[in-house]
């Protein structure tokens, strides 16, 4: 089960930081652009570098969505689970009938994967009925623009994120399901904790979004089980004239171990 072994992992390494793996092949180094897949060669280095820190990767599939984008997502896949590592794809799926159910299919690759609950709870049965599967439900992101609709006040008087995270806990019968709460709204963390004390999330925006690192720990873990993620602050760290480009992959650990050291004080 998902959380289960993500709670084992957090215990093994000791860090609750989840690695994003939003890989722009045009950020690729120079160096690395001649190899067969050279998103795949970058996400080697990076995890090989970050391991030790990482208590699970998240790619995002956005930038894998080409012919060779998704070998590559494959490929990475393949090596941080075979690593034990728990990789969470975020897809933000969301659909009804078929659709949703090859969407679903995702799952088959992945151990957990990010959907949009705005369809409701018959575009989400295919994701939470994997029970083996984690599912994190989009609640209050860590976006500007989140607001225009997640904040909105329905005539219960409750906002449309804290409905969504009511569902959600109503949807997770099997334990697999969790929530995306953005680190820049650490108010809405807060009372979210508070709404729904035993599902975990997975907090976005520590890193070059900003958001505060006391409030993700803090609110995100339920019973010390969540991730809180960082993407561009790591895996290109070593971007700009201080690092060789060969030595990206080394900026990223340190990036890593320092993010999680941080996080760790607040554990």
């Amino acid at each position: 089960m998902f959380f289960a072994d993500l709670e084992a992992r957090i215990e093994d390494v000791g860090s609750v930081l989840s690695v994003g793996l939003d890989t722009d092949l045009d950020r690729v180094p120079d160096h690395l652009q001649d190899q067969d897949l050279p998103r795949w060669a970058f996400n080697r280095r990076i995890i090989d570098a970050t391991e030790e820190f990482a208590a699970a990767y998240k790619p995002n599939a956005a930038f894998y969505e080409d012919p060779d984008g998704w070998r590559a997502l494959e490929e990475t896949i393949a090596y941080a689970q075979g690593k034990n590592i728990p990789i969470v794809l975020d897809a933000k799926r969301g659909d009804i009938g078929n659709t949703a159910r090859q969407y679903a299919d995702l799952l088959d690759r992945a151990d957990a994967i990010t959907v949009s609950p705005y369809m409701g709870r018959d575009s989400l049965e295919p994701f939470v009925s994997r029970e083996d599967k984690g599912v994190f439900v989009l609640c209050r992101t860590s976006n500007p623009g989140g607001a225009d609709l997640q904040d909105l006040e329905l005539a219960s008087g409750e906002p449309v994120y804290e409905r969504v995270a009511a569902l959600a806990d109503l949807w997770n019968k099997s334990g697999n399901v969790g929530l995306v709460v953005g680190a820049t709204a650490s108010e809405e963390l807060e009372a979210l904790r508070e709404s729904v004390p035993d599902l975990p999330f997975l907090v976005p925006g520590v890193g070059a979004q900003g958001g505060e690192v006391e409030a993700a720990v803090e609110y995100g873990l339920a019973e010390g089980v969540g991730l809180v993620n960082a993407s561009r602050s790591v895996i290109y760290a070593g971007e700009g004239p201080e690092t060789a480009e060969e030595d990206f992959d080394g900026a990223a650990r340190e990036a890593a171990k320092r993010l999680s050291k941080r996080l760790n004080e607040f554990r």
